[in-house]
Formats: structure tokens, sequence, C-alpha cells
């Protein structure tokens, strides 16, 4: 996997120049090498990072010369989100290297359906040691063998390419299908009676003032229709 790129001069342009100008500003780094100053097309970079991700080798082409690198480090714009900085690190193609693999969780755990189980996931990526061809893209982890509670997949469970070697202890859990989480009780409301004598009291006094207003008394027995007059 090709990746286009041109070297820069320090202090040369500065950042924010070569981003009007669709590029990245990057490093190009390696054991026991001087840095190199570079600029990537963006548009590029999105693409080959998109595919590569940081455990696949990118070959980058500087000039009429090509050197092998793995996209170690991707800073991006904390409003924008776009890519802000790049560092590549130059690997020789007979030198094992370590790198960070990403770990791709597939299948459905049987012990969601049957148990209501939560699967925790306690890491989305794993460090690993090879020669830089041997690097897999990712690491397939299935979670359709998390059939019961508290069931876990550990490190040594997976199953790795030739030449792979992981740098992380056996015994780590990597995925566990864990109990739901208990259902809190809602507390019944607490209704205070003083509260509802004093507003029925209030509510009685309002009652007495209207009738009080319309010329009633309270407790007063009504008037007996006048007679009618003798025909």
């Amino acid at each position: 996997m090709d990746l286009v790129v041109k070297t820069r001069e320090i202090p040369g342009k500065k950042a924010k120049t070569l981003r009007k100008e669709g590029l990245v500003p990057a490093e190009l780094y390696g054991h026991g090498l001087p840095n190199m100053h570079l600029a990537v097309p963006a548009k590029d970079f999105a693409k080959v990072f998109k595919a590569a991700g940081k455990s696949t080798i990118v070959t980058l082409a500087i000039d009429k010369e090509k050197r092998p690198a793995l996209i170690y480090d991707v800073v991006r714009d904390a409003i924008t989100n776009d890519v802000a900085h790049v560092d590549f690190y130059q690997v020789r193609m007979d030198e094992k290297i370590t790198a960070k693999v990403p770990l791709e969780f597939v299948g459905v755990a049987p012990a969601i359906k049957s148990a209501q189980a939560v699967i925790n996931k306690s890491m989305n990526e794993i460090e690993v040691e090879a020669l830089p061809n041997d690097l897999p893209r990712s690491i397939t982890v299935d979670l359709s063998v998390l059939d019961a509670i508290d069931k876990s997949i550990y490190v040594h469970d997976l199953k790795l390419p030739k030449g792979v070697k992981v740098l992380v202890e056996g015994e780590t859990a990597i995925a566990t299908a864990t109990p739901p989480a208990p259902e809190e009780e809602v507390a019944a409301p607490v209704v205070d009676v003083a509260d509802v004598k004093v507003e029925s009291e209030e509510k009685a006094a309002a009652r007495a003032a209207e009738k009080a207003e319309k010329g009633d008394k309270p407790g007063a027995t009504p008037a007996a229709p006048a007679a009618k007059p003798g025909k």
C-alpha cells in the first residue's frame, strides 16, 4: 500500500499554511535513523489510514525512494476532528517489531438471550510482536462461546496468525458475560398528612370567604319562600 509524500523544510511553511493546501505535517523516524519532516496529502492519507490502520505496513514514496513504515500516531484537531499531524515509524522488513493490533469482535453470545447477560469487553486492541509483513490487520474474537454467566474469553484463547506472538499475559480476560444490573426499586411517594390537612383547611376557608362575599352567612338556614296571596 503506497502513500506518496514529500519532504518539507523546517521552519519552512507553517502547519496552518500546509493544511490550507490540503497537506498534513508529518514526521518519519525509526531506530538509528534521522527524523524526516514530511507533508502528506490529507485525502490520500485518509484512504490509506482507513485501509491500513496502525498495524499494516505502508510504503512511503518519498521522491524516488520508498520506505516501509507503520502509521504510529495520528493527532486530530479537537474541534474539527481533521487530522492535524501524523507520525510514521520506519521499519526493517527482517526485524521483528511490536505493535498494537485491533480486536474484531464477531458472533453473538448465547448468554445474552438465555441469561440476559451483559458482555463486558476489557480491551479493544492487543500488543503483539512479529515481522512487519506478518502483522495482522486485526485479530478476531468470537463471542459465540460465551454461553453462560461469568464465562470469559482469555488471551490464550485467541487464534493467532503464523509468526505473531502476543505480549499480554495469557490469563488476561478479553470479554466476559456478566450478570445483568439489578433493577432499582422505585420507592412509593411519601405524603405528609399534615400538609393534606392544611390544604383542606385552606380550601374550607376559601369557600367560606366566597359565601360571605355573596351575602350568605356560614351555617345560616335559607329563608322560606313568601306565601302566595289568596284569590
